[in-house]
């Protein structure tokens, strides 16, 4: 007869080489492979090659935009690559790799600060009053416009690269402002009789070009502008 003890044994002798085939230890949880424990044993995402690999490439296309906007908007399109990469802090070719051709960056730009006056709307939307929301929105705003007139040679050229752009802001911003606008109106900051066409086309008209706005000039002119959105107030 096979005694209690032998069982015992045979069972444990299994149950290990199971760990060995599924390539993991009982031990403390860590993964045969190195890779830091978590609940289940497994490596945590943090850890994993591919997701650091896509979060550093996401972070290098961010400072590639974030970079391109600012030179844009002083030196317009044709500006060169190396202004960019080195306020970036890239290398070229992280640059062409990302964006293979001039138009694909300018076009990324653009959808990139229409993308951030829509993120702005909902921080500032967040942290302050109504009226003082929509007149923070409305210089972050300008910036956008800054940049835009540093893009405009490119975006009236005839590019299909750039045909669907125009929608794109019609789509993302017309709104965003629109709810400023109304929460601004229905809390009694403001007046409710402007639209959002309108007060985007006075913004534009009031802002200066980046290299020439040294001295706040548009930061000033959206204060009156804001002012004269008062008039009128239920409050």
């Amino acid at each position: 007869m096979v005694s209690e003890d032998t069982t015992r044994e045979a069972d444990a002798g299994a149950a290990g080489g199971r760990s060995a085939v599924e390539g993991r230890s009982t031990v403390d949880g860590r993964s045969a492979t190195g890779g830091q424990p978590t609940a289940e044993g497994q490596p945590s995402a943090e850890r994993q090659p591919g997701k650091r690999v896509r979060a550093d490439a996401q972070r290098s296309t961010d400072a590639l935009l974030t970079a391109a906007a600012e030179v844009f908007a002083i030196s317009g399109v044709d500006a060169p690559v190396r202004q960019i990469t080195a306020k970036a802090g890239v290398g070229a070719g992280t640059l062409y790799r990302h964006f293979p051709q001039r138009s694909d960056l300018i076009a990324a730009v653009f959808r990139h600060e229409v993308d951030a006056c829509v993120e702005a709307a909902t921080d500032l939307s967040a942290r302050y009053g109504p009226a003082e929301a929509l007149t923070k929105w409305l210089q972050r705003f300008a910036v956008f416009i800054a940049t835009k007139r540093g893009l405009s040679a490119a975006l009236h050229s005839g590019d299909p690269t750039y045909d669907t752009l125009p929608s794109y802001f019609e789509q993302r911003l017309m709104p965003v402002l629109g709810e400023l606008l109304d929460t601004a109106a229905k809390a009694g900051e403001i007046r409710s009789d402007v639209g959002p066409d309108d007060v985007l086309i006075a913004t534009r008209n009031l802002t200066l070009p980046a290299q020439e706005d040294t001295n706040g000039h548009t930061r000033r002119m959206i204060a009156l502008l804001v002012d004269g959105l008062r008039y009128g107030a239920t409050r």
